[in-house]
């Protein structure tokens, strides 16, 4: 990308496909919102997010350190409320690598490239195995607690990897493995090794999940 991108770093790892809604108040990122308001063709009303490694969504500090592989995010609904704050929904598109980020006049900018996603054949086992893990793992958390999940699975490999990977109730870091594996059949077996994970943990201790939900929720700016 030769133009600067808006840039909203979030406590939490975004992938392609899914939705983020946001509650927009603080001053820079409400000016990220009318900016991209001003943008007349929607499909152009895109920004960019990272994951914020060190520091906070909020507050004059901010982040400190951010991880460099993101997703560019695309406008997709505004609420403007009567105090001036947002509540916005947007979609994730493609991955960036994050070259540079700025403070900017009046909210955080990025230079940053698109990162283009492979075509892989993904094995069928493989596949099978993804699935049949996720649904043990589906089993497991419904008889804790409710079955925290709905719809059904896609049978596109790449949908799958995100899909798997956006649900999977995981920490930080390995969230952000999963965006930044090279393509579909890496982000299928790492999601599948660690719900797998997940699942010997629940055996264990069978509270670890419902703490794990609550750490990966998505959080106001």
């Amino acid at each position: 990308m030769s133009d600067p991108l808006p840039m909203f770093p979030l406590n939490t790892v975004v992938f392609p496909g899914m939705s983020v809604p946001l509650h927009v108040f603080e001053d820079r990122y409400r000016m990220l919102v009318s900016h991209l308001l001003t943008v007349e063709d929607p499909a152009q009303r895109v920004f960019g997010t990272v994951a914020i490694r060190e520091g906070y969504e909020v507050g004059d500090h901010g982040a400190q350190s951010v991880y460099r592989v993101g997703c560019i995010l695309q406008l997709t609904e505004v609420d403007r409320r009567d105090d001036g704050t947002f509540d916005i929904v947007a979609v994730a598109r493609e991955r960036l690598v994050l070259e540079e980020m700025q403070r900017g006049a009046d909210f955080p900018q990025g230079t940053a490239e698109v990162l283009a996603e492979p075509e892989v054949e993904v094995p069928q086992e493989l596949l099978d195995k993804a699935r049949a893990t996720f649904t043990a793992f589906r089993v497991a958390m419904t008889e804790l607690q409710g079955d925290p999940f709905s719809g059904t699975l896609p049978r596109d490999p790449d949908y799958l990897a995100w899909t798997l990977s956006a649900l999977a109730p995981l920490p930080m870091a390995e969230r952000q493995s999963l965006l930044e594996a090279s393509d579909a059949t890496e982000r299928l077996e790492l999601v599948t090794r660690l719900l797998t994970e997940e699942l010997r943990a629940i055996n264990v201790i069978p509270s670890l999940p419902a703490t794990q939900v609550a750490r990966t929720a998505w959080s106001p700016n």
